[in-house]
């Protein structure tokens, strides 16, 4: 009976700090505050897995890849609203009010960019979430919209039937980040928060939801048992109190001048907004109205949405530039004849890829439409084919790449195009700075001030140069001591004795992690096999899959990359899989990670376990070896004491693995 007591308190907590942290953006306690709550609570359910209740917030996250969605009929139908775009229009909207409703009052809310949501709970549970459809049938995304941390899966008070309508959205933030994450990795890029927002929604993989940064406004009460509302106002304030997410931006407006100025003043302040809004909707304030005003087949009489004008610009396309990124991803970029948009000046913008370049039939010398995607970044939304003169000239993706001349390559899986020259200029800070990482080839001293200080001196050009440094070069950097000049130097020698699979790894190559590494070192040995193995006898490999085998090949097959593989073996470099078997390993060894360690990054810690065959899990268990412990480690420390697993702190740990 105390476990239930503790799981109904823990539940209460980590749902009042949600609500404080997503919803009013006033966070009560520390992340890692929260995070102990949070795995105090996991674990709790894990050893009572008969207490776990479908409104926990460890279930916000769960559910298999479904097939299909379900149609989901609505109960009460989700109508679309009738478009103003001008003061006239909303004139004469209030004017068809006022025939019925004398000196009416307004509620002016901000037009969410996203995805209609209906929400239902039952005995105060969330149990239903669907997509608008057509207005009477929706789409049943429960699972997805679970995941969504502002949305409550339980609200704050006991109702027995509860419906509520909404709007799904990402964040600007999250968009741009999202489309940072998705050109590195050289994907499509989304046009705009809205698209972002309705593709996550229609995942049929919970979990990919869950990775997409969403959020929610919950706007309007489609149904309540038990209780009756007057006004919009009320709505609002009542869902706020159940802990539902609403914008506070709204405002009451005692006429529709008010209305008016409302409008205007967020057509100036959407642009500083979080999130991307599309225009204002406006609702007659009293309910009392409503049935006698009706609806059309489509709307209701008593609302209707105010558009802002779209914020788009016709400019010219004067030319392209192509520029190589940081992973080695060759992007062009358009550079524009300067206009006026948004606020701001705009000369260039991102054309992402050549295939939406090809995609859009966007030429050189085309008079092109832009706008600014996430109200931020421009975009070209599309050529303007009607006022093309005949000169305007076609944009061929390069052969070669423009910062080193080596011949570009394109994954199957990607629309991007590549360099896979590890030394390219353009992308040489970054290969150096994971070539030096602890999970590749370990050199202490090497991080991203002294790589950053090693290029801009030129005394590194390629990866290989690491190995001419002499102590008197090092002595002529910023705050590079005797000592540490000696202690890099000895950093840099001993890795030279590393394994063949931390090469490998270091190498930095598509697709290839330090386990995928490990395995591919044992099976091939020397670095020499790598260079005429093909993609069928890779694939026959265990473990490896298609993209690693193109990603292999691909690399080896860069000239300038045997180049710096020759000129390492050269400067004495290990390029064997060097036999471990006299040595540690950690073959069939079971590992958990705790806490926070000094020496090494989660990723890292744990790339280490599996490069020496071992395994790592998430949560602690009988048939765990180990549990490495670092400081302020969470209950897993606890429960291997319980289950009597051998801890290690983190010097026993780099004991247990020697320095292979």
């Amino acid at each position: 009976m105390e476990v239930n007591k503790r799981i109904e308190a823990l539940r209460a907590e980590i749902t009042k700090y949600e609500h404080y942290y997503y919803n009013l953006d006033n966070p009560l306690i520390s992340d890692r505050e929260f995070d102990n709550l949070m795995q105090e609570l996991i674990k709790l359910e894990q050893e009572h897995p008969n207490l776990v209740t479908i409104d926990s917030p460890t279930q916000r996250v769960g559910g298999k890849p479904m097939d299909k969605f379900p149609d989901y009929a609505h109960r009460h139908p989700l109508l679309s609203l009738d478009n103003a775009f001008s003061f006239a229009e909303l004139l004469d909207f209030d004017q068809k009010i006022k025939k019925l409703v004398p000196n009416p009052s307004y509620v002016a809310e901000l037009k969410i960019d996203g995805l209609s949501i209906s929400l239902i709970y039952e005995n105060s549970q969330l149990i239903r979430a669907a997509t608008r459809g057509d207005g009477l049938v929706g789409e049943d995304v429960t699972l997805n919209i679970r995941t969504i941390k502002n949305i409550p899966l339980k609200l704050s008070e006991d109702i027995s039937r509860l419906e509520v309508r909404g709007e799904i959205f990402m964040p600007k933030k999250d968009f741009l980040k999202l489309n940072d994450e998705q050109e590195e990795q050289g994907g499509k890029v989304f046009a705009n928060p809205r698209n972002v927002a309705s593709g996550s929604v229609r995942q049929l993989d919970p979990s990919i939801t869950a990775k997409r940064k969403l959020s929610a406004f919950v706007y309007d009460l489609l149904y309540i048992e038990g209780l009756s509302l007057s006004e919009q106002v009320e709505i609002l304030s009542y869902l706020q109190k159940l802990h539902l997410p609403v914008n506070d931006k709204w405002q009451l407006c005692n006429n529709i001048e008010e209305v008016y100025d409302y409008c205007l003043k967020y057509q100036e302040l959407r642009h500083d907004l979080p999130y991307e809004i599309d225009g204002i909707v406006i609702k007659l304030n009293p309910f009392s109205y409503r049935s006698q005003l009706g609806e059309t087949a489509k709307s209701p009489r008593w609302a209707i949405a105010y558009k802002f004008p779209a914020e788009e610009k016709e400019t010219i396309l004067n030319d392209v530039e192509i520029n190589v990124g940081r992973t080695g991803i060759i992007a062009p970029t358009a550079i524009l004849k300067p206009v006026s948009i948004a606020g701001t000046v705009v000369g260039r913008a991102s054309l992402h890829n050549f295939d939406l370049i090809k995609e859009k039939d966007i030429r050189i010398g085309d008079t092109v439409l832009i706008h600014k995607a996430g109200d931020i970044i421009p975009d070209i939304i599309r050529p303007m084919g009607e006022k093309r003169t005949g000169e305007e000239k076609t944009i061929h993706p390069p052969t070669n790449c423009p910062a080193c001349n080596s011949l570009v390559v394109k994954f199957a899986d990607e629309v991007a195009i590549r360099c896979e020259n590890i030394n390219c200029p353009a992308r040489l800070k970054e290969s150096l700075i994971f070539f030096a990482s602890k999970s590749a080839m370990d050199i202490e001293g090497l991080g991203p001030a002294i790589v950053e200080q090693l290029v801009k001196e030129k005394l590194v050009s390629s990866i290989d140069d690491l190995y001419k440094l002499n102590h008197s070069q090092l002595l002529e950097l910023e705050r590079m001591g005797e000592k540490s000049a000696l202690n890099l130097l000895n950093a840099i020698n001993v890795s030279k004795e590393r394994p063949l699979h931390k090469l490998i790894t270091a190498l930095g190559i598509r697709h290839i992690g330090a386990k995928t590494a490990y395995t591919l070192a044992e099976h091939l040995q020397n670095i020499d096999n790598f260079k005429h193995v093909t993609e069928e006898e890779l694939k026959k490999i265990p473990d490896i899959g298609d993209k690693m085998a193109e990603s292999v090949v691909k690399f080896f097959a860069e000239p300038r990359n045997l180049e710096t593989i020759e000129s390492l073996k050269a400067f004495g470099v290990n390029v064997v899989q060097v036999s471990i078997n006299n040595k540690t390993t950690l073959s069939g060894l079971s590992f958990v990670i705790t806490g926070t360690l000094e020496n090494y990054t989660r990723k890292e810690a744990e790339e280490l376990v599996v490069s020496l065959g071992g395994k790592v899990t998430n949560s602690v268990s009988k048939k765990t070896n180990y549990v490495i412990v670092g400081s302020e480690p969470g209950s897993k420390a606890e429960k291997a004491k319980e289950l009597g697993i051998n801890i290690l702190n983190e010097p026993d740990f780099i004991n247990l693995i020697g320095k292979v």
